[in-house]
């Protein structure tokens, strides 16, 4: 199709558009009833399309997966051509209209939208979605993306249409018409682009019964999905994570592909004729960070507080601060548009929102952007905009005294979904203790204890001998499982420590099941990791000793870790950039409240490799959280790991926020996939590890 995928700049030579179409039909699926598993490539399961909109969420007809709310349904996904298509358990999240009943297949009435909330987290790509307010389309002309079955072959396919105008405008049944192209059965549910700014303004919904052409439903009718009674808003952490996506692709350099932002600069997108798309990509997800609008009403105050802007009448209304962005876009005068979207800017600062740490850091990071944004105006208004900065400093100081004098401290409903009641890790505990053989470094050696206090050395219950490495949960599947029976309580399920090699502490023990219809134990119970081997530490040889006893240094820092709150330092990724985790004698230097975080332990790619949790340990750090799979793009795991840390009650806390979150995870709570593989070291000094000089023995 690339004749006619064109309607960018005029003077462009097609590349762009062309990059745009690889973009698009990388973020297109094809959606099959659910157990379809390995025989997602037969039509007969076949339902319709679909588009990543964002992280682990896809937008669709709900037509297309007419099951529900709560429905089940396979995605079958692939990020490029080279790709195998790969399967993915997925549940219907949200549909409008919502009760629908079994209309006749073809006039399902719109919106006739869904969302479908994948059951386990995947790495792919993602389409930018307008932020504007209406279905608006910078040309005459549109082009789509979907998966059709022609003669029993699936197949993806791509075109372009004419936009011929609208049904039911003003409705909550508004459509855009479209025509000149044929569009066949199956591409129902797949994305709608305007080529000229480079974004996602639709989804096809029908097709005409006589001659070619169709429908499509305007993205911001998702707007109108149902508001929670206190349970998870789908609205605002679909466009959350999709807005802090593109941000963070924008911004990491591990990938040389172009971005959504860096297309829409070549194709002359300038978004509210005064923003790159860059410059936008960066405030959307400054937005995203903060906890969105308590309601629309009081997004509308911050609207209309705005000096010279006129708020029009719009169904639907904004809902989300991207969308009061957006509104901006149609309403401003070119001479005025960039102080407008300054103030609004400003405005959302103002919002009323809990004193968190982690939105006090988002404050401050829109707060940098909009004086950066700022430096070449005139003076006046640059003094105006430090003014409005030092006031709200004042009442943010003033509230935060208020909630400390009145006992509230911190508000930990803030980011409900990623945020668990805090709780200390349960006791007893069980105690699995893994050895590498020196001389088979492929098999270990392990025991499984039960008890064990401060001071106290755990009773040895099973053990055992030259268990393949990647065999392991195997065999000490039932040692386990008996171990628990001995130490669980109704509702108070038994921490379990896995001691393991310094070379192993990725071992995905949280993810073992005992038995094969059983729930991973990291959803199941508090799983935690220490380090059976820091005798065999690597020696780096640190310029400087700080303590003659490492055991000292360590038990000095755990104690004045555990009561305080704490704070997540990211160690080695600065932006979505590898660098190398500081030597030993730096990692002493930092203060007592760090609990340092690794993002890409496992990276083959750096420079440091396995050394750099080793040289941690060796630091004398007792609490380390890390993540297993360093794939994709980073900034949700440095969001979530930092909200996790900061906002919590101190590293006493981190045990029970960690096994939520894999409940989470488990549950299929989108919001939380960013804790899929993360791993907590919590290695207490004081809880000395059972001998286990008999285990090392050579046979």
């Amino acid at each position: 199709m690339s004749a006619g995928y064109g309607g960018g700049a005029p003077e462009g030579d097609g590349a762009a558009e062309l990059a745009l179409r690889d973009l698009v039909l990388g973020a297109t699926v094809r959606i099959h009833r659910a157990g379809a598993g390995y025989a997602h490539d037969e039509p007969v399961s076949f339902l319709g399309s679909g588009f990543f909109v964002a992280p682990n969420w896809v937008l669709t007809c709900a037509h297309v997966v007419h099951a529900g709310e709560g429905g089940e349904v396979t995605v079958v996904y692939r990020n490029s051509p080279y790709d195998d298509p790969r399967p993915v358990p997925g549940r219907v999240a949200a549909m409008l209209p919502e009760q629908t009943g079994r209309p006749v297949p073809g006039s399902w009435p719109a919106p006739d939208l869904a969302l479908v909330r994948l059951r386990e987290p995947v790495g792919h790509t993602c389409v930018y979605v307008s932020e504007r307010p209406n279905p608006h389309f910078g040309g005459t002309r549109v082009f789509y993306a979907g998966w059709t079955a022609p003669r029993g072959r699936l197949q993806i396919l791509d075109g372009s249409l004419t936009v011929q105008g609208t049904i039911s405008a003003w409705s909550p049944e508004e459509q855009v018409r479209l025509g000149q192209n044929d569009l066949p059965s199956g591409v129902s549910g797949g994305p709608v682009v305007d080529p000229v700014r480079g974004e996602v303004v639709g989804v096809l919904k029908s097709r005409a019964d006589h001659g070619g052409g169709g429908t499509s439903i305007g993205v911001e009718r998702l707007r109108t999905l149902r508001l929670p009674a206190g349970g998870e808003d789908v609205y605002q952490s679909v466009f959350h994570a999709h807005d802090r996506y593109h941000r963070d692709r924008q911004q990491s350099a591990d990938s040389p592909d172009p971005t959504w932002a860096d297309i829409q600069g070549e194709l002359g997108a300038r978004p509210g004729r005064t923003l790159t798309p860059q410059q936008r990509g960066e405030l959307l997800g400054l937005l995203a960070d903060l906890p969105p609008p308590v309601s629309t009403r009081g997004l509308l105050d911050v609207l209309r507080a705005l000096p010279d802007f006129r708020v029009p009448s719009l169904v639907p209304a904004p809902r989300g601060w991207r969308d009061g962005l957006g509104l901006l876009y149609e309403h401003a005068r070119k001479d005025g548009a960039l102080k407008l979207v300054l103030d609004y800017a400003m405005g959302v600062l103002a919002a009323e929102r809990p004193p968190a740490p982690s939105a006090l850091a988002a404050e401050r990071a829109l707060w940098e952007w909009v004086r950066h944004t700022a430096a070449g105006l005139d003076s006046g208004y640059r003094h105006a905009l430090a003014q409005r900065r030092t006031e709200l400093l004042g009442r943010a100081q003033a509230a935060h005294g208020q909630a400390a004098f009145s006992g509230g401290g911190r508000d930990t409903a803030v980011r409900q979904p990623v945020r668990p009641p805090l709780t200390a890790p349960p006791e007893p505990s069980v105690l699995l203790v893994v050895l590498r053989r020196g001389w088979e470094p492929d098999h270990c050696d392990w025991s499984v204890s039960v008890g064990g206090g401060p001071d106290q050395e755990p009773a040895r219950l099973y053990e055992g001998e030259r268990a393949p490495l990647d065999g392991l949960a195997d065999h000490v599947a039932a040692p386990l499982a008996e171990a628990f029976r001995h130490c669980d309580e109704p509702g108070r399920p038994a921490t379990l420590y896995a001691a393991l090699p310094h070379l192993h502490l990725s071992l995905p023990v949280d993810d073992w099941r005992l038995t094969p219809d059983g729930l991973p134990l990291g959803a199941e119970r508090p799983v935690l990791v220490r380090c059976s081997d820091r005798d065999q530490l690597p020696d780096e040889t640190p310029a400087w000793e700080a303590y003659e006893d490492p055991d000292a240094e360590r038990r000095d820092r755990w104690r004045r870790l555990r009561p305080r709150p704490a704070h997540a330092e990211v160690l080695d990724c600065d932006d979505g950039v590898r660098r190398p985790v500081p030597d030993t004698a730096a990692l002493r230097g930092l203060g007592p409240q760090t609990v340092p975080v690794l993002c890409r332990p496992g990276d083959p790619r750096a420079a440091d490799g396995p050394a750099a949790l080793g040289r941690v340990l060796r630091a004398g750090f007792g609490v380390v959280l890390w993540r297993r799979r360093p794939d994709g793009v980073c900034g949700e795991f440095h969001r979530g790991v930092k909200t996790a840390v900061d906002d919590g009650e101190g590293a006493l806390s981190l045990p029970g926020v960690l096994h939520a979150l894999r409940e989470q995870v488990y549950a299929g709570l989108t919001e939380a996939y960013w804790a899929h593989g993360t791993t907590l070291l919590y290695d207490d000094p004081h809880r000395p590890l059972p001998g286990t000089g008999d285990l090392l023995e050579a046979p």
